[in-house]
């Protein structure tokens, strides 16, 4: 597995349902340098089981993003039509309808395969035709990337394990507060508590207080 943090995310181009219905044909990561923070995920399947709890639950938590300036942006292996028709559907149905953010149709397995969250890969057979080992979806992989394009946290959970929204708005609390203030997040650390300074006297303080 790949560890992208440090690095610029990986660009891409590729169709996109946006605002719960539009398909954009040329969707970009690109758009928001400069001006945004990106939470951008995988998930492996759309109609499915756990992928609708978690695209539901960002975007309930969807002013919160807002709040802190950042772009939620969903993608999978599925096509843009297979995510407009999700879109449409109604919750009851098993549907994900009220969901305005971006997903992102990654049929061609490129951008899964250049985050790294691919479950499976290409190969060329002895007759030296391309064929594909493993499962072709992805994993539950989420990057956190700054208005300079650059991943500052990534997380992937294997397909049965659903993330916590919480702890993505934690880590974007932290590196907003690193950002700002120069002082480092310990752990557990939550917006509006006490950070640390990168000294051995602040580390100190910090622990005889707890």
């Amino acid at each position: 597995m790949s560890v992208l943090v440090g690095k610029k995310a990986p660009k891409f181009q590729a169709p996109a349902v946006v605002n719960g219905g539009e398909i954009v044909e040329n969707f970009s990561l690109e758009q928001y340098v400069g001006k945004k923070y990106v939470v951008f995920f995988f998930y492996p399947e759309d109609f499915t089981f756990v992928c609708p709890t978690e695209i539901i639950a960002f975007q309930d938590r969807i002013k919160d993003f807002d709040e802190r300036n950042v772009a939620v942006v969903g993608c999978s292996t599925d096509s843009k039509n297979a995510h407009w028709t999700w879109l449409q559907t109604e919750k009851k149905a098993g549907g994900i309808k009220g969901v305005k953010y971006p997903l992102v149709a990654d049929l061609s397995k490129t951008i899964a395969e250049n985050y790294d969250v691919l479950a499976g890969e290409y190969f060329f057979n002895e007759d030296s035709l391309s064929e594909f080992s493993g499962d072709p979806r992805a994993y539950r992989g989420l990057f956190l990337i700054d208005k300079n394009g650059v991943v500052r946290h990534q997380v992937v959970n294997d397909m049965p394990l659903g993330r916590n929204v919480d702890e993505v708005l934690r880590m974007v609390d932290a590196l907003q507060y690193f950002e700002e203030n120069g002082e480092v997040c310990p752990a557990n650390w939550h917006k509006g508590e006490k950070a640390m300074k990168e000294t051995h006297e602040s580390v100190a303080s910090y622990l005889s207080e707890k």
